[in-house]
């Protein structure tokens, strides 16, 4: 028999028999279909050697290699590596197969202890599972620095962490050192808020955070999230903390640059969505899509349902777009209010084209929610200011006289809950300016989400 043949025979007799073979294993009912590739690789590379060692001493060269037990990758370089002290020039980092390696540009100083926080940089080839906060430390002294700083970065403004935060560390430095140059040590920020500081000298520091919009890790816009500690931070035995609070000296402008719209001949003017139930704690507004020359307010006549004149008192903002009537509302009243066509025009000396009557009714004191808030630990001599947020406006705000606060005509709605401490009692937060060594005011952000529904009594015991 040829010995083709008789291979192909062969390999149809195996394959029959494997077949056979699965089909009493699994009950007589074969299926026969492509092998699964197994669990998925879940485990981080290892390192398996670094040279010089890891905790090594008296080191003299500028290239260090890390060879892993399997081939790895690295991912985003630039944002995952931070290497203490901060070099002046950055470094050279490559990988390939198993081998990751890093040529330092920058002389070495003398006694100094170096770490290089790898991030989430060093990841498997096949899975990309990182070998998350890998730090690698050398000396070129005796010994290697082992204090500690940790700390928390609050947004003043909001009392919440912010990621894209750095904290920068200078060593014996004065006050310009942070719009000058880079810092001596820098750490990340986490998702909650805090960073470490490990492998430092005793000695002291100035400590800062950062968002450094442009990574030139120098303070050197106004518009930038800052902060700063009042004074300097001993770092010795032990782990030193320390907490920061960042805001922004000047408001960042937000508007975002389009093109003009093409200017209206006619003058308009618009109600808010929900102008048909009038809130009995605001004003009722009108809006005018171009800025108003003349505002004749004896033009503009409220009535109510038998037509009789309602006082009122009028406003304009500082736009001239938007006029406001105050009123002490009646709860569940009808009201009209007659707008004449003479009553405003705009510098073109353009008026309405009609005579309108507007028609709304106020809401009752059923359509809103009764709040109680009962506090503990909360120190009133701080000039606590209770803040409704939803989104990031503050919708309603309120000072805070005595441990239970109530309020029976609250709008429906969701509700973040903050408490600014107002230092100066002007009913709002204000921010920090270092170089007026001004704090900024601090808010704390309850860990609740009050949902005040109508015609309920809503009431929660908050502990700060």
């Amino acid at each position: 028999m040829p010995l083709m043949k008789l291979n192909r025979l062969l390999y149809l007799f195996f394959s029959a028999s494997l077949i056979y073979i699965i089909a009493i294993s699994s009950g007589g009912c074969a299926q026969i279909g492509m092998p699964t590739g197994g669990p998925r690789d879940s485990i981080a590379p290892v390192l398996v050697s670094a040279s010089p060692k890891v905790n090594s001493v008296n080191v003299t060269g500028n290239k260090i290699t890390l060879t892993f037990n399997e081939y790895i990758e690295l991912k985003e370089v630039q944002t995952n590596v931070l290497i203490s002290p901060f070099p002046k020039r950055q470094p050279q980092i490559n990988y390939k197969l198993k081998t990751v390696t890093v040529k330092l540009k920058d002389t070495l100083m003398p006694n100094t202890t170096y770490s290089i926080n790898f991030g989430k940089a060093i990841v498997d080839n096949n899975e990309g599972n990182p070998y998350d906060e890998f730090t690698y430390v050398f000396s070129t002294g005796n010994t290697i620095d082992s204090l500690m700083l940790d700390g928390r970065v609050v947004v003043a403004e909001t009392g919440k962490a912010d990621s894209t935060l750095v904290v920068l560390l200078y060593r014996n430095a004065d006050d310009s050192a942070v719009h000058k140059r880079k810092p001596d040590f820098l750490a990340k920020v986490s998702g909650k808020g805090n960073f470490s500081f490990l492998n430092l000298p005793a000695g002291t520091f100035k400590i800062y955070a950062l968002k450094d919009g442009d990574g030139g890790r120098t303070y050197n816009s106004k518009k930038e999230l800052f902060a700063f500690a009042d004074t300097d931070i001993t770092v010795s035995a032990g782990t030193t903390q320390v907490l920061l609070y960042a805001s922004a000296a000047e408001k960042e402008n937000r508007t975002a640059t389009t093109s003009k719209p093409p200017v209206e001949k006619k003058l308009r003017y618009a109600l808010p969505v929900s102008y048909q139930f009038q809130d009995l704690l605001t004003p009722f507004d009108i809006s005018f899509n171009k800025p108003l020359k003349e505002f004749d307010t004896a033009k503009l006549v409220l009535t109510d349902t038998n037509h009789k004149p309602v006082p009122a008192t009028w406003s304009i903002d500082s736009s001239r777009k938007k006029i406001s009537l105050a009123v002490k509302w009646q709860q569940g009243m009808n009201y009209q209010l007659i707008m004449d066509t003479t009553a405003v025009s705009d510098s073109a000396n353009t008026r309405l084209t009609k005579q309108d009557t507007i028609r709304f009714v106020t809401r009752s004191q059923e359509d809103y929610g009764n709040v109680v808030l009962r506090f503990s630990n909360l120190d009133l001599g701080n000039n606590p200011v209770l803040q409704f947020v939803q989104g990031e406006e503050v919708k309603e705000s309120y000072p805070v006289k005595a441990m239970e606060w109530s309020n029976k005509m609250m709008n429906p709605g969701e509700y973040e809950v903050r408490i600014l401490y107002d230092a100066n009692q002007n009913g709002k937060w204000d921010q920090g300016d270092y170089s007026k060594k001004r704090q900024p005011e601090k808010v704390v952000t309850l860990p609740l989400k009050l949902a005040v529904k109508a015609n309920w009594d809503n009431e929660r015991d908050i502990k700060l």
